[in-house]
Order: C-alpha cells, then structure tokens, then sequence
C-alpha cells in the first residue's frame, strides 16, 4: 500500500508529525542525503532543520502544504528490512533529485510499514501535487523494488480486487483511536440512521456507478476465464479455474453506507428483541409458582 496520509500546512503541525513519526525521538530518521538523525537531539535538529526550510518558502500560499506525509505499507509477516530497503529505493527514486524528505520505520504493529514525509516546494521551485494516476505510479514502483528483494508484490487497483471503499483518512482514524467520534461518522450514522428509522432509502448515483463498475469488472474477468477455458491446453484450463475463483472470492459490493446500514440495523432487531417479553420466561415462573410444597 502507497497512500497519502495527510499533508502539513504549519510549522507547528510540521512539527508535531515529525515527532509523531519518530516517536518523538525514540525511532531513528534517514534523510535523503542518507543521514540518520538518532535520539531527542536529531528530532530537534530535523524539525529546526525543516523549520529554517519553510521560513524560506515566501511564495507559499497561506493554506499551502509545507510536507506531504506517505505511508507505504506491507501485509503482517512480510520482512521488514526488505521493506524499509525497499521504501528507502522507492523514495531516492521517486524524490532524490528534487525534494527534500525523512522517512522511519514503524513496527510497532502487525504491518511493517514505513512513514515517508517529503517537502513539498522542490528544488526547481515547483510543488509537489500529486494525482491519482501519479499514485498508481507510485504503487507500481514500490511494488517492483519489493519484487527486487524477493518479496511478492502487485500494485493492483483496488477496484480490480472487487474492493470499492476507500480506505478512511489518516485524521479519521487518529480520533477513533482516541475514542473521538469524527463528524464524517456522526453525520453518515445521523443519515442512515433517518433512514433505517423511517423503513426508507435514499438514492445515489454513485451507488449505482459502483455497481455496475464492479458488475462490469467481473464479466470482464470471466471473459477471460472463457477464453482461457477454450483454449484446450491443460495449463490455460487450469488458470481459468482460478480466475473464476478469484471471481466468486470476490468481496460483497458493499460500501461504507452499506455496512453502516447494516450495522445499524442488527442493532435494532437486538434492542427489538430484547425489549420483546419472554413468554415462555413468565409460563416457567407461574409454573413453579402453583407447583405443591413438599
């Protein structure tokens, strides 16, 4: 996974992710000159060091980004030195020639994964602004040095998985894990909660573009397990079957209003239930009640 996590628009914000991402000093940074800032005394020259750069960026707009913040990020189990090497190859690649940045390595979860903040005004003035094709990119070229080392790896879209949410933002899930609720879920649930209340449902488009994108994407795989299927070779026959697996292994067509929905709902059959009496409950208890001493 390549994804942007966020961006930086302050010196105080800057600031404050560096030391997030280094546990404010506890985990080592590399510089794309190669240098490794270690301890207290690193993080503070880093953030000085970004500080003295940002003071010098006048033409910035008053809600410019000063850093974009990367996470590139492997399944449980992959080595984590191979990705840190391969994070590290990634960056001198994609940024070396003109964009200042620091990445670390994070293990403290399942996932080895690695946080890359680059600077967003280049050396040749102009700044970094990256779109969605430049993330595919991005995928790819991650992908390929993580094959280099042995390890794996395609930059699948996420749409060919037969995945259709996105994955929440980063500030998103930073207030979840501080128990906050964000106002992204607070109006969604008020919405479908609306309607799960009121036995309606309301309309979107993208809904439907989902669906038949998804729908779309699906034939096309067993198009291809068709024509695999005719081929006659035992080989090509075989892969067939896979693909048409793949296809039945496929996740639910369910967006995050759906689960939502959903979730909502089995909440409500249950509050249902158990406000419902428990006639058979009462009938046990009236029983033993009329039963005759001994």
């Amino acid at each position: 996974m390549v994804k942007i996590t966020g961006r930086t628009k302050s010196v105080a914000h800057l600031k404050s992710h560096l030391e997030y991402i280094t546990r404010n000093g506890e985990l080592d940074a590399e510089t794309e000159q190669g240098a490794t800032l270690a301890g207290r005394s690193g993080l503070k020259d880093l953030q000085q060091c970004w500080e003295d750069d940002a003071s010098l960026d006048g033409k910035r707009r008053r809600d410019g980004s000063l850093s974009i913040n990367i996470i590139l990020s492997m399944p449980a189990g992959t080595d984590a030195v191979a990705v840190k090497d391969s994070a590290r190859a990634f960056a001198i690649e994609t940024f070396g020639d003109n964009h200042d940045y620091v990445f670390v390595q994070h293990l403290d979860n399942k996932h080895p994964h690695v946080h890359l903040t680059v600077r967003s005004l280049g050396h040749n003035g102009k700044r970094l602004n990256p779109r969605k094709a430049d993330l595919q990119a991005w995928r790819e070229r991650f992908a390929g040095e993580l094959r280099l080392r042995g390890i794996a790896a395609e930059a699948t879209p996420r749409r060919t998985r037969g995945q259709v949410r996105k994955a929440d933002r980063g500030a998103v899930v930073a207030l979840r894990r501080r128990k906050i609720v964000p106002d992204v879920d607070r109006l969604a649930r008020t919405e479908v909660f609306s309607e799960v209340r009121g036995g309606r449902t309301a309309k979107h488009p993208w809904d439907e573009q989902i669906k038949s994108r998804q729908d779309a994407i699906r034939r096309r795989y067993l198009d291809y397990a068709a024509q695999l299927q005719r081929s006659g070779a035992a080989a090509d026959q075989e892969l067939a079957r896979q693909v048409r697996q793949f296809v039945e292994d496929m996740p639910a067509l369910e967006t995050r209003r759906h689960a939502l929905k959903n979730e909502l709902s089995k909440l409500a059959d249950t509050r249902r239930r158990g406000a419902e009496p428990d006639v058979g409950k009462e009938r046990r208890e009236k029983t033993r009640g009329q039963e005759p001493t001994r």
